[in-house]
C-alpha cells in the first residue's frame, strides 16, 4: 500500500511535535512493508525554494514540499480553504498515486485538499493534533487568555483573538491595533461586526475579513465531515472537542507512542539539588514565564531551573525571562538534538509544563514519563488524561503562579521523596504500537 502524509512543515528546518509524530509513523509504515511519502511545505515568508514543488529524503524518507511563496494568502479565508491550491496538490497527488492519505495537518495546504481527494477519489484519513478544525488560532484560548469552547454563534470571540493577534503587527489597519487588551479587542469585534452591516461598510474590507472569520468554522466542518473517512483523536478531551463543535468524522483514541531510552534514573548523591525543567517552544502560550515567577519564590539554592528552548523565537519575550532569571539558579540551555532527549531528561528531577492553553497529548510529556521523569503541569485536561498523583507527577491551577510555587516548594523540599517519584513514573507506549493501531484504521469498515 502506498500512503502519503500530509503535514504543514517537516524535517529538518521543522522538527515539532507534529512534524515528530508524522516522521514516527512513515517509519514504521514503511518498515511494515508499505511505500510511504511525505507532503510538506515551506511557510509564506520562509526562504523560497527554486521551483514550486521540490523533493528531498529525510532520513530515507521521500519528502515533496510546496512552496508557499509561490501561491501566497491573501485574506483569512485563504489560510483554512484556498482554492488556488487545488491545481498544485491535484498535481502532486496525480504524481504519487497513493492509495491512502494521512493528514496530519491542514495548515498550508488549507481544507482545499479534502475536496481534492474527494474528487480523486483516494481514501483520506487524518490526525487532529490541534484544534484547527473550528478554532481559529488552533489553541482554543479566548482573547482574555481563558480557555475557549468554541466558536460563538455570532462568531464575535473568533473576531476577537484575531484583533487581538493582529493589533501586535505594524501593518495592521489602525482600527485593528487600538486593540491594546483583551477587553478592547472585545469591544472592537462586537462593534464591527455590527457596523460591517451598515451602508458603506457593507462588501468592504472589514466586512470580508469578519466574513472569513465568521465562516471559518462552517467551511472546515463540511469539509471535515465529507472529506475524512475516520481520524485519531490522541486525547479524550480532543475527539470530545471536536464532537461538540460538529465533527462527525468517527474517532478512535490512540495515544501517541515515543522511542527513548527507558533506562532507570541515575541514583542521586546525597545533597543533590533538584533540577527542575522546561523543553519546549519559548512563547507566551506556553507559559515560561509562570514558572519563572513561582521558581523566584523558592528558598535560595533549592532547586536550579533549566530552560531548553529557542531564544530567538520571540525575542522580546525572551527578554523578559532573562530578566525573572536574573539573581537566580536558571540557566537558559538552547535547543538540543532530538536524540539527546533521553540524556537531557535524564538529567532532570521535575518536568514542568505549565502552558497557558489546550495542550493536546504533547510529546514532551510522554517522553519525561517514558523516561522516568516525574511531571508538574497545568490542569489542562489534553495533559491531566496522562496523569496519575502521586504516581508520576501533579497538576496546578492553570496561570497561577501561586499555586505552581507552592507545589515546586512542597516538591523540591523532599529530595528523597521526588526520587521515589521517579520510581512509579512511567510511559510504555512505542511508536511501533501506535502506528500498527493507525495502520489497522484503514482496514477497518467504513
Amino acid at each position: 500500500m502506498k500512503i502519503a502524509f500530509f503535514v504543514h512543515c517537516f524535517f529538518p528546518d521543522h522538527f515539532y511535535g507534529t512534524e515528530t509524530y508524522t516522521l514516527g509513523l512513515a517509519h514504521h509504515y514503511r518498515a511494515a512493508g508499505h511505500e510511504v511519502v511525505v507532503v510538506s511545505a515551506v511557510f509564506q515568508g520562509e526562504r523560497a525554494a527554486e521551483a514550486m514543488v521540490s523533493h528531498y529524503e529525510y532520513q530515507g524518507i521521500p519528502v515533496v514540499s510546496i512552496d508557499k511563496n509561490k501561491i501566497p494568502h491573501t485574506r483569512v479565508k485563504e489560510t483554512y480553504y484556498q482554492p488556488d491550491m487545488r491545481p498544485v496538490l491535484e498535481g502532486v497527488l496525480r504524481d504519487i498515486d497513493p492509495d491512502v492519505i494521512h493528514v496530519t495537518h491542514l495548515i498550508n495546504h488549507t481544507s482545499a485538499l479534502l475536496e481534492v481527494t474527494a474528487e480523486l477519489g483516494i481514501p483520506t484519513y487524518a490526525t487532529f493534533t490541534d484544534f484547527f478544525g473550528f478554532c481559529l488560532n488552533n489553541k482554543l484560548e479566548a482573547a482574555d487568555g481563558e480557555l475557549c469552547a468554541g466558536p460563538s454563534p455570532t462568531r464575535t470571540n473568533c473576531v476577537a483573538c484575531y484583533i487581538k493577534d493582529a493589533a501586535r503587527s505594524p501593518h495592521s489597519d489602525p482600527w485593528i491595533r487600538r486593540a491594546t487588551t483583551p477587553r478592547s479587542a472585545r469591544w472592537i469585534a462586537e462593534l464591527a461586526n455590527v457596523g460591517r452591516r451598515l451602508p458603506g461598510m457593507r462588501g468592504g474590507p472589514v466586512d470580508g475579513l469578519i466574513e472569513d472569520i465568521a465562516k471559518r468554522p462552517d467551511t472546515l466542518v463540511g469539509l471535515y465531515n465529507r472529506g475524512y473517512r475516520s481520524a485519531v483523536a490522541p486525547t479524550r478531551f480532543l475527539r470530545s472537542a471536536y464532537e461538540s463543535n460538529g465533527i462527525k468524522t468517527p474517532m478512535t483514541d490512540i495515544w501517541f507512542g515515543v522511542d527513548i531510552d527507558r533506562a532507570p534514573k541515575p541514583i542521586r548523591p546525597k545533597g543533590h539539588r533538584p533540577v527542575i525543567g522546561f523543553i519546549g517552544q519559548i512563547a507566551p502560550h506556553k507559559g515560561t514565564d509562570l514558572l519563572l515567577q513561582a521558581f523566584q519564590r523558592l528558598p535560595a539554592n533549592a532547586a536550579e531551573l533549566h530552560i531548553y528552548g529557542p531564544a530567538d523565537q520571540d525575542p522580546a519575550y525572551m527578554d523578559t525571562l532573562k530578566a525573572l532569571g536574573q539573581g537566580h539558579a536558571v540557566s537558559f540551555m538552547g535547543t538540543f538534538p532530538s536524540q539527546q532527549m533521553a540524556t537531557i531528561l535524564q538529567g532532570m528531577d521535575l518536568l514542568v509544563i505549565p502552558s497557558r492553553w489546550y495542550e493536546n497529548s504533547p510529546l514532551v510529556l510522554l517522553n519525561a514519563l517514558a523516561t522516568h521523569t516525574p511531571v508538574l503541569v497545568s490542569d489542562v485536561a489534553g495533559m491531566t488524561e496522562f496523569l496519575e498523583p502521586g504516581s508520576n507527577g501533579y497538576a496546578f491551577e492553570r496561570g497561577s503562579v501561586d499555586d505552581l510555587a507552592q507545589r515546586l516548594a512542597s516538591l523540591v523540599a523532599d529530595a528523597d521523596a521526588l526520587g521515589r517519584l521517579a520510581t512509579t513514573t512511567n510511559y510504555p507506549r512505542t511508536t511501533a504500537l501506535m502506528a500498527q493501531e493507525t495502520l489497522a484504521l484503514y482496514d477497518a469498515p467504513h
